[in-house]
């Protein structure tokens, strides 16, 4: 039985999974990180925000041949510098965010898609909280967006953050 008054006092409920919030660093992820932080607070929940280094190794024809080892380790590292500084900005302008101060950062490498879903199975997450500008004609057309493919894909709810100018 989970002990409803720490959930109550603010402490994640164990019960819950966390919200996982994948971020691309733009303003679109810092919006739908600040929505996250608000129903983290509301339903007692952790937040683990996300960044999956896309691996250029699983893009045939693409990256393939230039890309080795050591390249995808560099992309890596300056992906996590680039998280670190990322959360840092957004913790500095928003203090008052509990959820957002106590945060869990996440970065892994592969396909976004795959890896977000992969995730959020492992976590057992209760729900997906993500940006999306919407991109539309050709670009859309052929490639979709990460943030369609994964509300396709889940199987929890996942809500996507299209204005970045309200949060």
């Amino acid at each position: 039985m989970v002990d409803k008054s720490k959930a109550a006092a603010g402490s994640p409920d164990p019960g819950r999974g966390p919200i996982v919030v994948p971020i691309d660093f733009s303003l679109y992820s810092e919006a739908a990180l600040l929505l996250a932080s608000d129903f983290a607070d509301g339903l007692a929940a952790k937040l683990l925000v996300l960044h999956v280094v896309h691996d250029p190794q699983n893009m045939p024809g693409y990256y393939a041949k230039m890309a080795g080892k050591k390249t995808l380790t560099r992309m890596a590292d300056v992906a996590g510098e680039m998280l670190d500084e990322f959360m840092a900005g957004v913790r500095k302008r928003h203090p008052e965010r509990q959820p957002l101060q106590k945060a869990e950062l996440m970065l892994v490498k592969g396909i976004p898609v795959t890896r977000i879903l992969q995730v959020v199975e492992k976590e057992k997450a209760s729900m997906v909280v993500m940006g999306s500008k919407g991109a539309t004609g050709l670009r859309h057309l052929l490639l979709g967006s990460v943030a369609e493919q994964v509300l396709g894909l889940a199987k929890l709810p996942v809500t996507i953050v299209k204005d970045h100018s309200k949060h």
